[in-house]
């Protein structure tokens, strides 16, 4: 039948319209921002810099390696590394970006980034409320803006954050029985020494 489309279009439309004044259920606009939607756990916008830890600089899990900078499609994520190194969460000592900037203004929230990245450095946010009236600085975010806690990445992300700290917590805990069994092995093959030297005095 010709227009039965536009029929069965307009029928939905009337239902909805004259459903809403009985039912929630029909309501298909939300009066934001006074009213919100749940977000969902998948949603991504832009991506910020995970640290571990009270302090943003010091557990701060980039190590510079510049990956996400080289795959970025539209090159919006700017590094600059350091001259030197400081210890990462692990006690390890790690070169650390002097410099970390993305411009949000060009950034297409492909998470490239995020799936490069081989230190679980950076995420997607979900915050999208972002505008300004300052057209360059003020949507190029430098790595203080950027850094948010782990803590904030558990709490908008649960099910991928409690995945990630489990894989850190077993690297973390291989690294440190190595490191015992170095101090072990090393005390060991000290002890002979130490009692060939005491022999010897005496």
């Amino acid at each position: 039948m010709l227009g039965e489309g536009i029929l069965k279009g307009l029928t939905e439309t009337a239902r909805n319209f004259f459903g809403s004044y009985v039912t929630k259920d029909r309501l298909t606009t939300v009066q934001f921002p006074e009213e919100r939607l749940p977000q969902i756990e998948a949603t991504r916008d832009f991506p910020f810099l995970v640290y571990d830890g009270p302090d943003w600089q010091q557990g701060m899990r980039c190590v510079s390696c510049q990956i996400c900078e080289k795959e970025c499609p539209p090159k919006c994520i700017y590094i600059e590394k350091s001259a030197d190194k400081k210890p990462d969460a692990t006690g390890k000592p790690q070169f650390y970006p002097a410099k970390f900037d993305i411009d949000i203004s060009v950034c297409m929230s492909c998470q490239i980034c995020v799936e490069v990245c081989p230190f679980d450095a950076i995420k997607m946010d979900v915050a999208f409320e972002l505008s300004t009236d300052d057209r360059f600085g003020g949507l190029m975010l430098n790595k203080e803006q950027l850094s948010k806690s782990n803590e904030y990445y558990n709490e908008i992300h649960p099910t991928e954050a409690a995945a990630v700290d489990a894989a850190l917590a077993e690297e973390r805990a291989k690294a440190e029985a190595k490191a015992r069994q170095a101090a072990e092995a090393k005390a060991a093959a000290a002890a002979p020494v130490t009692t060939a030297e005491t022999t010897v005095v005496q």
